[in-house]
C-alpha cells in the first residue's frame, strides 16, 4: 500500500490520476515543453497529491527497460565512434530516391531486425545513425524518426522474443497454467507471428504511403548547409585506401550535402571538372570545396584522409582531437605568412585542414594560403585548444564543433563484432538483454571503441528522465484503479459474444497501453482475458494473442511506448504528430489482429 501524504478515499485518487494524465496530454499537444518535463511534472503533482509514494514515483528510475537503454546509448556510442552506424546505415539504406523510398528502406528493415532484437534498444542504437543518415541525404528527420519508432514496434510483434511485452505475457501465461491449466499449451517463439507478421508488413506499407501527408516536413529555419562560408580542403587517398580503383560515383563523392569535388591532384597533373566515372588512385589529392558539416562528415569518411601532413604530428592522440574554429584577428602574428612558412603547427600545437574566406573561392593548396585578417580556419585539434586560445588576441573568435573528433575506423569491426555477439547471446537466451548490455558496454570501454567520455556524452538524460516518469504515472493508473474505471465499463459492452469481446479485449488494452506503459497494460488486461475466455468457455489463446498486439501497437501518443518517446525530441515532435499518423494505425493494425488471431487460433 501506498504511503500517502494525504488520505485519499474511494475512487479520489483515481480522478486526480486521471485529471493529472489529461492535464499531460493537454500540455504535451499546445506547450513547447518537453516530454521529459511535462512528465516529471506530473509525478511530482501525483507525489504531492498523495497519489504516488515518493518509492514508486522514482521506482523507473531503477526500471530494467530503462537500465537497458542506458546502457544501449553506450553500446551504440562504440560503434558510432569507429564509424561502424555510418557503414551499416549506408549498406542497409544507401542514397534513396526520394522521402518515400528512405522511408520504405528504414521501415522494413528495421521491423526484420526488430523481430529478433528487442525494438527498444534496437531504436537507442539506430536513432544517431538515422540522425547522420537523414542529414545526408537532405530527409527532413520528422519524416524518419516516427517510422523508425513505428517499424521497430512492429517488428517486435513478429516473434515472442522481438518486444518484452510478449515475454511479459508470455510469464504471466506460465504462471497461469500452473495453478489453472497444467497440460495448457504455452507461448511458442512464433506463435504470433501468423498475426505479427501481416499486421508489420501493412503497416510498413501505410507509413510509406501515407507519410507524405501525415508526417510534418519539420527543418530547422537556418541549416548549417545554408552556411555562406565554404571552406576549401585537401583529402588524400593513402595506398591502404578501400576506395583505390573505385569511381568517384562508387566512392560517394559525387552528391555530398553542401560539398562539392573541386578538382583532383594527381601527382602533379590537375583534374579539373571531375567525371562521376573517373577511377581513383593511391596518392590522389582530392580538393573539395564546402561548408562546415560536410567538412566534418568529410572527415570521418572511411579512406580519406587530411592531406596535410601537419596533422599527423601533433603531440595528442588522434582520438583525443577535434575540429575547431577560429578566425584570424589584425593581431595575429602570422598575418601575412602562408600557412606553411608562418609554422602554425610549431606555434599552436594545432594543424589547418581548411580554410574559408568571405566567400572566396580559394585555389592554393593549404600550405600555400597566406593568412589575412577574418580567414575562418578549420583546425584539427586538442580539445583544450578552445580554453586556450579563447582570450587571446590572435583569434577573434574560437568555438569547437563538437562531434567532430576523428573516428576510430581500424576499431569499427571489434564495435560491430561485440554488438553482433550482443545479439546473439540475447537471441539464443543465453542472457538477458541487460546483462547481455552491460557486457558488451564494458568491453566497447575495455577495448577503447569508445572513451569514457564520449560514453557519458552519449547517455541521453531527457529521454531516460521521460521513460522513468512514464513508468510513474502507469503505477499511478493501475495501482489507484484508474486504469479499471477505463477498462471494466468497456469489457462490459462484449454481452457474451466471443469475437466481440475479443474485439473489446483488444480496444481495451489499446486505449490502456496509450495512457500507461505497454508492459504495465499487458499485466493489468491479462486478468481480464483469461476471465473472458473462461466465461465463454472458449481457447484463451486468440485472447493472449490480441494482448500481445494490443499492448505493443500504440501509436497515438508518445507516451504509449517507449521508442516513441525516445524519437520525439531527435524528430522534433509535438504531441499532435503522433495522433495524425498514429490513430489511423491503431486502428488498420487493430482491425487486422482482431481479423487474423480467430483464424490462426479458432476460439
Amino acid at each position: 500500500m501506498n504511503q500517502n501524504f494525504f488520505s485519499l478515499s474511494g475512487h479520489e485518487g483515481a480522478w486526480i490520476t486521471l485529471a493529472v494524465v489529461g492535464l499531460v496530454f493537454v500540455l504535451l499537444t499546445i506547450s513547447t515543453l518537453g516530454p521529459d518535463i511535462v512528465l516529471m511534472g506530473a509525478v511530482i503533482l501525483l507525489v504531492a497529491a498523495g497519489v504516488l509514494s515518493p518509492g514508486d514515483a522514482i521506482a523507473g528510475l531503477s526500471n530494467e527497460a530503462m537500465v537497458v537503454v542506458a546502457i544501449l546509448f553506450i553500446v551504440s556510442a562504440g560503434i558510432r565512434e569507429t564509424g561502424g552506424i555510418d557503414w551499416l546505415a549506408q549498406r542497409i539504406l544507401g542514397r534513396p530516391r526520394s522521402p518515400q523510398v528512405a522511408i520504405a528502406k528504414l521501415s522494413f528493415s528495421t521491423a526484420f531486425v526488430s523481430a529478433f532484437v528487442n525494438n527498444t534498444p534496437l531504436v537507442a542504437m539506430l536513432i544517431p545513425a538515422v540522425n547522420d543518415w537523414g542529414k545526408k541525404n537532405r530527409v527532413a528527420l520528422s519524416k524518419l524518426m516516427i517510422p523508425l519508432s513505428y517499424a521497430a514496434i512492429l517488428g517486435g510483434t513478429c516473434t515472442l522474443i522481438g518486444t518484452s511485452t510478449n515475454l511479459v505475457v508470455d510469464g504471466l501465461l506460465r504462471e497461469w497454467l500452473k495453478t489453472h491449466d497444467p497440460q495448457g499449451r504455452a507461448l511458442q517463439m512464433f506463435d504470433i507471428s501468423p498475426v505479427g507478421i501481416p499486421a508489420a508488413f501493412i503497416g510498413c506499407l501505410y507509413m510509406v504511403f501515407f507519410s507524405r501527408w501525415l508526417l510534418p516536413d519539420r527543418r530547422p529555419a537556418m541549416s548549417q548547409l545554408d552556411d555562406p562560408r565554404e571552406y576549401t580542403i585537401e583529402m588524400l587517398v593513402p595506398p591502404e585506401s578501400p576506395l583505390v580503383n573505385q569511381t568517384i560515383e562508387q566512392a560517394g563523392l559525387r552528391h555530398l550535402p553542401g560539398m562539392y569535388l573541386l578538382e583532383i591532384d594527381r601527382s602533379g597533373l590537375v583534374l579539373p571538372a571531375v567525371a562521376p566515372d573517373q577511377k581513383l588512385q593511391a596518392g590522389d589529392r582530392l580538393v573539395f570545396v564546402g561548408v562546415v558539416e560536410s567538412v566534418v562528415d568529410l572527415q570521418k569518411m572511411r579512406g580519406l584522409v587530411v592531406a596535410n601532413d601537419q596533422v599527423f604530428k601533433l603531440t595528442a592522440p588522434r582520438t583525443t582531437r577535434c575540429l575547431t574554429e577560429a578566425v584570424v584577428s589584425n593581431t595575429c602574428p602570422l598575418v601575412g605568412q602562408t600557412i606553411r612558412e608562418s609554422r602554425f603547427r610549431t606555434h599552436y600545437n594545432a594543424a589547418v585542414v581548411a580554410v574559408a574566406r568571405n566567400g572566396e573561392r580559394l585555389r592554393q593548396k593549404i600550405g600555400d594560403i597566406v593568412l589575412q585578417p577574418g580567414d575562418t580556419l578549420l583546425l584539427e585539434s586538442h580539445r583544450s585548444f578552445v580554453d586556450e586560445h579563447r582570450n587571446r588576441r590572435d583569434f577573434f573568435l574560437v568555438s569547437r564543433l563538437e562531434d567532430s573528433h576523428p573516428p576510430r575506423h581500424d576499431r569499427a569491426l571489434v564495435a560491430l563484432a561485440i554488438f553482433v555477439g550482443m545479439i546473439v547471446v540475447v537471441g539464443i537466451g543465453w542472457m538477458t538483454m541487460l546483462k547481455a548490455g552491460m557486457l558488451a558496454a564494458a568491453l566497447m570501454l575495455l577495448t577503447r571503441c569508445v572513451s569514457a567520455e564520449a560514453a557519458r556524452r552519449s547517455i541521453d538524460l531527457e529521454t531516460l528522465l521521460a521513460i522513468a516518469a512514464s513508468f510513474g504515472i502507469g503505477r499511478a493508473l493501475e495501482s489507484t484503479g484508474a486504469a479499471r474505471l477505463i477498462a471494466d465499463p468497456l469489457i462490459s459492452m462484449a454481452s457474451g459474444d466471443a469475437w466481440v469481446t475479443l474485439a473489446v479485449v483488444y480496444l481495451t488494452t489499446l486505449v490502456v497501453t496509450e495512457l500507461i506503459t505497454n508492459n504495465a497494460a499487458a499485466a493489468l488486461m491479462f486478468p481480464f482475458a483469461m476471465a473472458a475466455a473462461d466465461n465463454l468457455h472458449v481457447s484463451y489463446m486468440p485472447f493472449i494473442i490480441v494482448i500481445m498486439m494490443a499492448a505493443s501497437n500504440g501509436f497515438a501518443t508518445p507516451i504509449g511506448y517507449q521508442t516513441n518517446l525516445m524519437v520525439y525530441g531527435p524528430g522534433g515532435y509535438r504531441f499532435g504528430d503522433y495522433v495524425r499518423i498514429g490513430v489511423p494505425l491503431d486502428l488498420l493494425i487493430a482491425v487486422i489482429s482482431i481479423a487474423l488471431t480467430p483464424l490462426v487460433f479458432p476460439f
